[in-house]
């Protein structure tokens, strides 16, 4: 059979081109360190490679956003450390207020209280290092707590709470709001106590009556949970508890007879609740007993008032001004402990979205170590056989073209 020698060069090209196409492939896969540079390498390991990459990618992004929320939290965690650190030093001050001190010894425990609480303010409107605010809600982007003209300061932010995606079914707070934690008190509280205060054209308590501690006497009496007011009678040596319930009800009717006997020091009983008032309360002098909820939660507004009345001077003369100092101090230490419980709670729950953040990082870890593994072995190349085929490749490129330049030298007319 003759071989035309067109025919003879392109057999000898295509076996060149395709021996230099498989060293090719070969340098392409060590060169990428993988043994799948296409698909249709290995149409399944390719497909699996790919759902492992996305897992890892996914997983990265988890790993941000924990990261993020970390960030946040630590942040959100050592501004409430402060507070709760300023909040004892405060029930510290109104202890020591509420012994025997001259007036220029409470102006001075004033002006500190007054420095606590713009420390304090500073506190709740903390920001990210960004320009957003920890504590304003989703109205991130402006402080939460604003003074006002009368003094007071009001939450201007929102209830609302950013969410983040922080593993595959969990979603985080990364923040909370500040009315939670500045004007929130916990359902435990209880009940706080307060005498009546001068307000307007309404005068306070004239008498020496000072309420001191009270307790939970019967949790299901039928009127538990409710707020009540004790009112002394004309003379004061009566008096009457009423719900604050429209229309009210008295609760304590003495078996069927109105009004009660007050003894000073004696326990009065009421609604599932017992409380003792000390010395001589003057007629029309009323006290409050509300539900912590209902008594007012807002701790700068707590602060306010015991500024309000230490500031007010003390006539040693008259001892209703001692029992309206005395009185408005403990209404204020048992507000600033339910404020400093509840910022204590709200710690608790960051410390818990903390660790609960380092155990899916350790999840996440473990996913990512796993996914990666898996890749590996889906595409890394054997180095070792890919060098083997290498040379195996090269050795077969170079023999075709020996064989070609041999053959090419083959004709008759070498031997005329």
């Amino acid at each position: 059979m003759r071989i035309s020698t067109q025919s003879f060069y392109e057999q000898s090209q295509t076996a060149m081109n395709s021996q230099q196409s498989n060293l090719l492939r070969v340098q392409q896969k060590i060169g990428a360190m993988t043994k799948i540079l296409a698909p249709s390498d290995d149409p399944i390991g390719a497909t699996r490679a790919l759902a492992v990459s996305q897992s890892i990618a996914l997983n990265k992004q988890y790993a941000a956003s924990r990261s993020q929320a970390t960030q946040t939290l630590s942040l959100e965690e050592n501004a409430l450390q402060s507070v709760t650190s300023i909040l004892q030093n405060i029930k510290g001050l109104v202890v020591q207020a509420g012994g025997v001190l001259s007036d220029a010894d409470r102006a001075t425990i004033a002006t500190t209280l007054r420095s606590n609480l713009e420390q304090l303010q500073g506190l709740a409107n903390t920001d990210d290092g960004n320009g957003q605010f920890l504590f304003a809600g989703f109205k991130s982007g402006s402080p939460p707590f604003v003074k006002q003209a009368d003094g007071s300061i009001r939450y201007a932010g929102d209830q609302g709470q950013r969410l983040m995606q922080v593993d595959v079914s969990r979603q985080m707070a990364a923040s909370d709001d500040g009315r939670s934690i500045f004007q929130t008190v916990q359902n435990g509280a209880g009940y706080v106590a307060a005498s009546r205060v001068d307000v307007g054209s309404i005068a306070g308590n004239t008498g020496t009556g000072v309420f001191g501690a009270f307790s939970v006497a019967d949790p299901t009496d039928v009127n538990y949970g409710k707020d009540f007011v004790i009112t002394f009678d004309d003379p004061a040596t009566t008096y009457q508890v009423d719900t604050t319930d429209v229309p009210s009800v008295n609760v304590v009717p003495g078996a069927g007879l109105l009004p009660n006997n007050y003894a000073a020091g004696e326990p009065i009983k009421f609604g599932g609740l017992q409380i003792s008032i000390s010395g001589a309360p003057a007629a029309g002098d009323s006290f409050s007993v509300a539900t912590a909820k209902n008594a007012g939660t807002d701790m700068f507004g707590a602060i306010s008032d015991i500024i309000i009345a230490l500031e007010k001077p003390l006539d040693t003369g008259i001892a209703a001004n001692r029992a309206q100092l005395l009185n408005a101090l403990s209404t204020g230490n048992k507000k600033i402990t339910n404020a400093h419980d509840n910022v204590v709670t709200v710690r608790s729950s960051l410390g818990s979205r903390l660790l609960e953040l380092d155990n899916l990082n350790d999840t996440g870890d473990s996913r990512t170590l796993y996914d990666r593994s898996y890749l590996s072995d889906l595409q890394d190349l054997d180095y070792a056989s890919a060098i083997s085929e290498f040379y195996q490749r090269q050795t077969a490129l170079q023999a075709t073209q020996q064989v070609f330049v041999k053959t090419q030298q083959i004709s008759l007319l070498n031997y005329l």
